[in-house]
């Protein structure tokens, strides 16, 4: 079972640091930071990859607007430097009003967009001229990438939930982040992923990582445990009725219509609580982690068999000693 940790730079980054040093020392193989609208992921990932030594460092993700191919090439060229060649490179499209009204760029053919970063990327790191001919950039002066590599491959994931996003993902990255992806179906996303790497002339057995990110909830039979259950409700009912079409289409085709139609129904009569409590327990247990400690355990290990190569969880709260003692239980 292997397991990554999301760790952004928090209201305090030498405490975040802290936690990131003890995830490591647990046996944490992947921390990972997102970029939205806040501050900027590369700085705290140069901080994260001069103050470990054996953690996969990574981003999850970095839309594929507010910098160029080579601009991305160039911070990860670096990060490969500090980090002695740890990192892995997280894209998404992001969505059109943060990239139009935060980023102000338009929000045109994002699927091309994520090709061509992917393409343009791994020709920089990999040290070759860069001559692309494609529908977005044309780049045909040949230069290169100069830095002292320690590879010359850094892995790509995708955050990809449609059904051709998915198929491009295998034609041209090393694996996904599904968001609130049902477990019983991450078999049916790997056959997907492999579809499109069979269409793009590559091999049928590519080893894909599934890295979904997954909410833990851990019960104690106190009275917080009814707080947490809506917690892991509210955040299901956001993304479907409030983070565009594609999650709760998503989750239509795996499973539960019934779920998204009430909770579209009652968000869209402005019935908020009503919204969150259509989210059933199933649900919530298809796509999320949640029980007493032993239950969270072995859950993360079936999700695991069920073909989450690596479960990438939530940064718990607290300080860094509570942070440690939450992972250590859950590790066990």
């Amino acid at each position: 079972m292997r397991i990554g940790l999301s760790v952004g730079i928090g209201d305090d980054w030498r405490e975040s640091l802290k936690k990131v040093q003890i995830a490591e020392d647990l046996g944490i193989e992947f921390i990972s930071t997102g970029e939205a609208w806040g501050a900027s992921a590369i700085p705290w990932l140069a901080v994260v990859a001069a103050s470990t030594s054996k953690v996969t460092i990574g981003t999850n993700i970095l839309n594929v607007y507010s910098r160029t191919p080579a601009a991305i090439a160039q911070e990860f060229a670096a990060l490969e430097q500090i980090s002695g060649g740890r990192m892995a490179l997280g894209l998404g499209s992001s969505g059109e009003f943060v990239i139009e009204h935060f980023h102000g760029i338009p929000f045109q053919k994002p699927l091309r967009r994520l090709r061509e970063y992917v393409e343009i990327f791994d020709t920089l790191i990999a040290g070759q001229q860069l001559n692309y001919d494609g529908e977005i950039f044309k780049l045909q002066r040949g230069f290169r990438l100069d830095y002292d590599r320690p590879r010359t491959k850094v892995p790509v994931y995708i955050a990809a939930i449609t059904p051709k996003s998915i198929r491009q993902t295998g034609a041209i990255a090393d694996g996904i982040f599904p968001i609130h992806w049902p477990k019983d179906h991450f078999e049916s996303l790997r056959a997907e992923l492999r579809t499109g790497a069979q269409e793009a002339g590559r091999p049928a057995d590519f080893p894909f990582t599934i890295a979904p990110y997954t909410k833990v909830s851990v019960l104690t039979g106190s009275s917080e445990d009814e707080a947490l259950w809506h917690e892991a409700r509210r955040l299901i009912q956001y993304y479907v009725n409030r983070m565009g079409v594609f999650y709760w289409q998503m989750l239509e085709r795996n499973g539960f219509a019934d779920e998204v139609a009430r909770s579209r129904a009652a968000w869209a009569a402005r019935d908020a609580e009503g919204s969150i409590a259509a989210i059933s327990d199933d649900m919530v247990r298809a796509c999320q982690v949640i029980g007493s400690i032993d239950e969270v355990r072995a859950q993360l290990k079936e999700r695991s068999a069920l073909g989450a190569d690596l479960q990438n969880l939530y940064m718990p709260p607290g300080d860094a000693q509570e942070v440690g003692r939450w992972l250590e239980s859950v590790l066990k």
